[in-house]
């Protein structure tokens, strides 16, 4: 009975179709019946012949699945689309059939989206700029075969009796771009292993059955900073990402790897830990600069941090490359919009993007000669350009307020004047998240400059 009605109402929908195509030729959008060609007619009918077998195909394995938990059609359809109204145990029973006969929607089969799949929360602010070229290269990916692009968070939708091809059936998707980090690397595992068309963006896997596409930082990192070390500098700090993922460890193991192999000391003052903001990269200046031993040189990982850092130095006088030198990260060509034009380890996420989306839209929509897996690492690379040199013969602290101090003459905050402290401590508590009173009260309580305030408080 169910397939008739539904087959019914296809011919329902024909029927509609057909005499709206009489309509627009009465009206003159079409010149007469014959306008409406054989090949139109066709594509109208082989839609909703493809239509009719989803559905025929959907309600009998449905059945299957009803007939092996014993419970009704009704009740397989509403676990199915996540009705909220179902017994847990039942629900559980219904899924698990549901897994082990591979079960797909018919929005699934007939909708050509892809996801953009974060584990947790939606492209926050902190993950930096590198989503938004992601996302642009996806967004041209999916043209060739015609897809659109969802962007989905699974901590915030999936529910927890569901498994993943189930969610992501439930929302409609073909495929996905999954968006993860350190601590999310298992949930990867779990969707491969459900044999989802899975492609992971910014990390990879030694595991077989997970197809990636990224970009190897670590090689073109250490050149930047031998870079650095081969001009002279040895007080290089390494202003580094909060967001912990393959990318950004490979920076940090560069920045040590280097220093290791020109037999330099790494100063634990020099590194900075920070989420990537423009606001995060100033403030990571006005500390460092301060220090009664500065910096002479800035390793920044992400764009974000680097735009903020030049705009610090440019606030204070802070003349780049004479008195620092900076190289910076970028995920698309924001170092050529700076003044000076950054040096920088540059990587193309919007490519990384277009790959993704063009592999897996033809994975699913069969075209041919498309490999049975996507496993690619691209090349960063180090460009030179305006904001390194040798490091100043003497070392200049600058104070928030943009005063120089030659750093061998420094004296402690607690013998300057009450204004300096005042702007000091205003400038401290900018840096450690907290307020113009926290910030003077710290600074009197340590009877400190604020080196001891290394890192921005999350």
């Amino acid at each position: 009975m169910a397939n008739r009605s539904g087959v019914s109402f296809v011919a329902y929908l024909c029927s509609v179709m057909y005499r709206l195509l009489a309509r627009e030729c009465k009206f003159g959008a079409l010149s007469g019946p014959d306008q409406v060609s054989k090949a139109t007619r066709s594509m109208f009918s082989n839609s909703f012949v493809r239509f009719v077998s989803a559905e025929s195909h959907s309600m009998a394995s449905m059945r299957r699945i009803a007939a092996q938990t014993g419970v009704s059609v009704a009740t397989v359809s509403r676990v199915l689309n996540n009705h909220p109204h179902v017994d847990d145990r039942t629900r559980q029973r219904v899924l698990a059939a549901a897994d082990s006969a591979r079960y797909v929607t018919i929005s699934q089969r007939t909708q050509a989206v892809i996801g953009l799949v974060y584990p947790e929360d939606i492209v926050r602010a902190d993950y930096g700029g590198f989503d938004l070229a992601l996302l642009s290269g996806l967004l041209e990916g999916v043209n060739e075969q015609r897809y659109d692009v969802k962007i989905i968070s699974i901590r915030r939708d999936k529910s927890p009796e569901e498994s993943y091809s189930q969610f992501f059936a439930r929302k409609g998707l073909r495929a996905v771009v999954l968006r993860t980090f350190e601590h999310t690397r298992e949930v990867v595992r779990a969707i491969a292993s459900e044999r989802y068309p899975v492609v992971v963006v910014a990390d990879r896997f030694e595991d077989a059955n997970i197809n990636f596409v990224c970009a190897n930082s670590f090689d073109e990192s250490y050149r930047a900073v031998r870079h650095l070390i081969d001009l002279g500098h040895r007080r290089i700090s390494l202003v580094a990402h909060s967001v912990a993922d393959t990318d950004h460890n490979d920076r940090r193991s560069a920045y040590v790897r280097a220093h290791t192999d020109a037999g330099v000391e790494i100063i634990p003052d020099m590194i900075v830990t920070q989420h990537s903001s423009a606001e995060s990269g100033a403030n990571a200046i006005s500390h460092l600069m301060g220090l009664r031993q500065p910096a002479t040189a800035v390793f920044i990982t992400n764009p974000l941090s680097t735009v903020g850092a030049l705009r610090r130095c440019l606030e204070l006088g802070i003349r780049v490359p004479q008195d620092l030198s900076i190289i910076g990260f970028d995920d698309s060509d924001v170092r050529l919009h700076t003044y000076p034009v950054c040096s920088a380890v540059v990587q193309d996420a919007r490519s990384l993007g277009i790959e993704a989306a063009r592999w897996l839209t033809r994975v699913t929509s069969g075209a041919a000669d498309t490999p049975p897996e996507l496993r690619i690492v691209h090349r960063t690379r180090f460009e030179i350009n305006q904001t390194t040199a040798q490091p100043p013969a003497d070392l200049v602290r600058f104070l928030p307020d943009g005063t120089r101090i030659a750093a061998a003459l420094a004296e402690p905050v607690s013998s300057y004047s009450v204004p300096q402290v005042a702007v000091m401590g205003r400038e401290v508590g900018l840096v450690v998240g907290r307020g113009l009173n926290q910030g003077n009260a710290l600074l009197a309580a340590n009877g400190s400059d604020g080196s001891q305030l290394c890192q921005e408080q999350e």
